[in-house]
């Protein structure tokens, strides 16, 4: 610790603040376990027990909207790792620097624009005058407009694809650095024995990657259940709503907004429960293959 002080120093901030804004509103679960009333000390309330988790696994529009995080959060996890990792196999075959970086740049971009305005862009292109119908008609695919927006069939794919659009180029950074770390005398040798570039991204690029998409898999699986609502309260409307309906706008509507602090207060630690669960279930997993466990 002597040697290393001046980094124990430098980390102490961000313990702190860890400590104060992380780990000290914990103490707030306890309202999960009384009949809590603004206005009294957390500990002068009435304790309940177990009333609320209760009252959540009787209530039917609970598991609708763990149905549908789970089935968005699945879906964002499996194409969203899918298209991040051949994202950057692409632009990591780029031969030509100047347009490799143009490319990544522009890829960033969307990151950094709000949901409100994505909402909107995804909206207006998949209406029935969009830029999105009238490909279609132009190619002779469909025969009328499709309204997509109204369909409740479709909002899933819709909520994942423009999650994929906005955070692809994003996400595919870890994966770049990752990929700058190989040893080029890996593929000089592979090119010598006649290996094309894809058995060379097969065979030496995602087998170096490997140990950080087991990483980064694992800390997505662990927010699975924690993919909060933006996306589905703003590309929601009303006859969609129960496709729309996720746990984290489920505990804001039925939970704060009905002033019933502790069953929302039991939603969330619902969800910190699955979470912890989840993570140590496939870092176990990935102990066992190991490869990229994070503790």
């Amino acid at each position: 610790m002597k040697e290393q002080k001046v980094l124990i120093i430098m980390a102490l901030p961000f313990v702190i603040w860890i400590l104060l804004f992380c780990y000290g509103p914990l103490i707030g679960w306890l309202m999960a376990f009384q009949d809590y009333r603004p206005g009294q000390g957390i500990f002068d309330q009435t304790w309940v027990g177990l009333k609320h988790f209760r009252a959540l696994f009787k209530e039917p529009l609970f598991y609708q909207s763990l149905k549908n995080t789970l089935g968005m959060g699945g879906l964002g996890i499996i194409f969203g790792f899918l298209s991040s990792i051949a994202f950057a196999l692409f632009l990591n075959e780029m031969r030509f620097t100047k347009f490799k970086k143009l490319t990544q740049t522009i890829s960033y971009l969307p990151h950094f624009v709000s949901w409100v305005i994505v909402a909107n862009i995804v909206t207006t292109s998949l209406s029935q005058s969009g830029i999105i119908n009238n490909v279609l008609m132009t190619l002779n695919l469909i025969q009328e407009p499709l309204n997509f927006m109204s369909d409740p069939s479709k909002f899933w794919g819709i909520v994942t694809a423009a999650d994929i659009w906005k955070e692809t180029g994003w996400n595919a950074i870890i994966y770049l650095a990752a990929m700058s770390g190989i040893d080029q005398e890996m593929y000089e040798a592979a090119r010598v024995d006649g290996a094309t570039r894809l058995r060379q991204m097969w065979s030496i690029t995602l087998p170096a990657i490997r140990p950080v998409i087991m990483v980064l898999l694992i800390m997505s699986i662990g927010n699975l259940i924690n993919i909060g609502f933006e996306k589905q309260m703003l590309l929601g409307n009303n006859i969609v709503a129960d496709k729309a309906l996720v746990l984290d706008k489920y505990a804001l509507d039925y939970g704060i907004g009905m002033f019933r602090y502790s069953y929302g207060t039991a939603i969330g630690i619902f969800k910190s429960v699955i979470s912890i669960i989840l993570i140590f279930s496939f870092n176990q997993l990935a102990k066992k293959t190991g490869e990229g466990q994070i503790m």
